[in-house]
């Protein structure tokens, strides 16, 4: 009894984690404050979620080799601190330069935490069905961040108007705060330490072998929808319908709420169905989705489509990250790390929308996103059905 205790009280924080982990999300309706405070084009603007998730190309394999050493507890505390003064930075100076650091040091944070927050769970709990139970209330906690996250903004710009719209930021560091004082202050197990590391080479090697390359890039793609449809969904609303700041929140809540309630649905059908055969009805269902928000006219039929594309791409990771791991069982830690870098696709697929956009308006950035689909729908019929 006092065994399962002590397991509870362990996974508590840990799993508070996952919604600092949600926090990288705010980047898409604060991008909007950005280009407005500084009058960035949306080309300049595309690069402010690049800071944020071009730190996974990079940051991958080195933490995952470093975290051997560390532990995966202080890894994640860690993370962290570096979250914390990412987001006090722009209180002490505050233009372009420092909200483009705050932002990396948000990225650095998150892909450190996302390295290290998932495997720790198994270090507080023993049986495999629990874990796979956690990881999927880990990744609803995550979501439920990215729904507050929008309102944490709002409610700075309400209190604090928006020229001060970035007091967001020491909001979500003392948020950041109290969680690492909850893991810091809660024993957790430490798994064995190691010195054994996975070479760069060695992993990025594994790409020779054409399934695992088409599900690299599968990774990169779904990453960069996910990324881009939060990226592009309040400033459509804005542009196309002249919403208010007010308003636009409600997009992006739109999608991630639709992406939350897809995940729970996958979760309980991929256990009855194939994951590939699940993959392929979604994928066409989301092309339907993009298509429909490219030539949309009406505000509500555009959060439909903006939720639908949330809601059938809401299991696709999942599905791409198992593929991998079941093609080369055999190399599993270098397939996990090697995923994990292709979530960079945030930050690559981003600036191309960006310039998308001022090419084109709203329709080239979301060409972007329908790129992003087919290549997913490739994805979806190269891979074997079980």
């Amino acid at each position: 009894m006092k065994n399962r205790t002590n397991s509870v009280l362990g996974l508590l924080p840990v799993l508070f984690g996952f919604f600092i982990m949600g926090f990288c999300d705010i980047v898409g309706i604060t991008s909007d404050y950005v280009q407005r405070t500084f009058g960035w084009s949306s080309t300049m603007t595309g690069f402010v979620p690049s800071m944020v998730f071009i730190w996974f190309l990079f940051l991958g394999i080195p933490v995952g080799n470093a975290m051997n050493r560390w532990g995966r507890k202080n890894t994640v505390l860690i993370s962290m601190g570096v979250t914390v003064i990412g987001m006090f930075l722009p209180l002490a100076v505050y233009n372009g330069v420092t909200c483009m650091i705050a932002y990396a040091l948000l990225g650095i944070g998150n892909a450190m935490l996302q390295v290290s927050l998932n495997p720790l769970l198994s270090n507080v709990i023993s049986s495999q069905k629990m874990l796979t139970s956690s990881l999927t209330a880990g990744q609803v906690i995550k979501a439920v961040s990215s729904l507050v996250g929008p309102e944490i903004v709002m409610m700075a710009v309400t209190m604090f108007g928006e020229a001060n719209w970035y007091y967001c930021f020491p909001i979500l560091g003392v948020v950041t705060i109290l969680s690492a004082l909850w893991l810091l202050l809660v024993p957790v197990r430490r798994e064995q330490a190691s010195e054994s590391g996975i070479s760069f080479g060695e992993t990025f090697g594994l790409l020779k072998d054409k399934t695992i390359l088409i599900l690299f890039f599968g990774i990169l793609f779904i990453v960069g929808v996910d990324v881009g449809t939060n990226f592009i969904s309040s400033k459509l609303m804005s542009v196309r319908f002249a919403w208010s700041e007010d308003q636009v929140k409600f997009a992006p809540q739109v999608y991630f709420f639709s992406r939350t309630v897809g995940a729970l649905l996958g979760a309980v059908l991929l256990s009855r169905i194939s994951g590939v055969k699940y993959f392929r009805i979604n994928i066409l269902l989301c092309i339907l989705s993009v298509l429909a928000l490219m030539f949309s006219g009406n505000a509500m039929v555009s959060l439909v489509c903006i939720g639908g594309v949330g809601f059938f791409a809401s299991s696709v990771f999942s599905i791409i990250y198992s593929a991998a791991l079941s093609a080369r069982a055999d190399k599993a830690n270098q397939i996990s790390g090697l995923m994990i870098t292709a979530v960079a696709g945030g930050g690559i697929v981003t600036p191309v929308m960006g310039f998308g956009i001022d090419m084109a308006g709203m329709i080239g950035g979301l060409a972007i996103i329908l790129l992003c689909v087919l290549y997913l729908t490739y994805c979806a019929y190269r891979i074997k059905a079980a």
